[in-house]
């Protein structure tokens, strides 16, 4: 804008015409035109302070600070515990806001140490097209009647069919007793070695060596969420989701691991056998698992296309889609997610 401002200015000058007057047609002062043409001056034509600031710090006082903050006590400390530290013991460099001026002009506001931020890779993605192909397991608390202390759920989910393959109640966090769940699921659902998938978070009794012995006998792959990142893990937390806001939940603690174990027990049942699921067509994880969706969505195909040909004119474009869901993704890559927002 000032160099247009400028532009404008020069252009009628040459033409003849006087300094104000162009000025105040263009509703700017003549004094400020004339600082913007002056030589010498910063990149917004203002000249600055004249003179180096009283209260400005010397060399040797930034290096000061700059030796302190990156003493071995402070230097993977915030500047906000370093100051008052500092106090504590009688000093003073600095205030917090001079501090991270200072820093800033050092690029070392980040990372002081000398170590290099650890980089988490993303899990692989993980495509299941049919039951039994890809699982995720994870573990949430219910509250028991004694404060503090939980009863912990574990549960197994089919990403592929949304059934929940297994569940178990305990009264602590272990790799055993997800050992013992994980090959009860396997003898159950008749598994093969190398035929299925195992994701789950990066939590200590996912990566148990009991664990993990059980799984390599097995032939179970597995797979891990990044710390703390809890996308990496979604169908196990929605899971958990529609289980802490079922109407029926209750509101107070089990009284029992008894109770708790009777409760998940019940909406295990419901949740495979009569919760319509919306992201399989709005068809029950069980009948999905056992291929009995294909027909299902058939029929619901041919009572929606029956019913737009009696009324045709109820109807501004296709039928309603109850096309089966083919194929189910577990951490899909960019290019993927990108195309599935288009």
């Amino acid at each position: 804008m000032r160099d247009v401002i400028l532009g404008l200015i020069n252009e009628a000058t040459s033409a003849g015409a006087r300094l104000r007057p162009a000025c105040n047609a263009l509703g700017i002062d003549a004094a400020t035109v004339q600082r913007w043409k002056k030589q010498g001056v910063g990149e917004d034509r203002r000249a600055g302070p004249k003179s180096v600031p009283k209260h400005k710090f010397t060399e040797r006082e930034r290096r000061k600070v700059l030796e302190v903050v990156n003493l071995p006590e402070y230097r993977d400390l915030p500047v906000t515990q370093i100051v008052p530290q500092l106090a504590d013991r009688g000093e003073y460099v600095g205030s917090e806001r001079t501090i991270y001026r200072i820093l800033e002009a050092e690029n070392q506001l980040k990372r002081r140490d000398g170590t290099k931020p650890r980089i988490h890779v993303r899990p692989p993605e993980i495509v299941a097209t049919r039951p039994n192909q890809a699982w995720s397991w994870d573990i949430t608390y219910v509250k028991s009647p004694i404060a503090g202390l939980f009863y912990y759920v574990y549960m197994v989910i089919d990403i592929w069919s949304r059934k929940i393959v297994g569940a178990h109640v305990h009264e602590s966090e272990c790799s055993e007793h997800a050992s013992v769940l994980l090959e009860r699921i396997c003898r159950e659902e008749e598994i093969e070695p190398g035929k299925v998938n195992l994701h789950s978070d990066n939590g200590s009794p996912m990566k148990g060596a009991t664990l993990l012995a059980t799984l390599q006998a097995l032939g179970v792959a597995t797979s891990f969420s990044r710390p703390r990142v809890s996308d990496d893990n979604p169908y196990s937390e929605a899971l958990f989701r529609t289980l802490k806001y079922r109407p029926e939940y209750p509101s107070k603690p089990f009284q029992s691991l008894e109770a708790a174990a009777i409760w998940v027990e019940a909406f295990v049942s419901w949740y495979n056998t009569e919760h319509r699921h919306s992201a399989i067509r709005f068809v029950t994880p069980e009948q999905r698992h056992r291929g009995e969706d294909h027909a299902i969505l058939a029929r619901r195909d041919e009572v929606y296309r029956s019913a737009k040909a009696r009324n045709p004119q109820r109807w501004s474009g296709d039928t309603r889609c109850w096309t089966p869901v083919t194929e189910v993704r577990l951490n899909p890559s960019r290019e993927e997610v990108k195309i599935s927002a288009a």
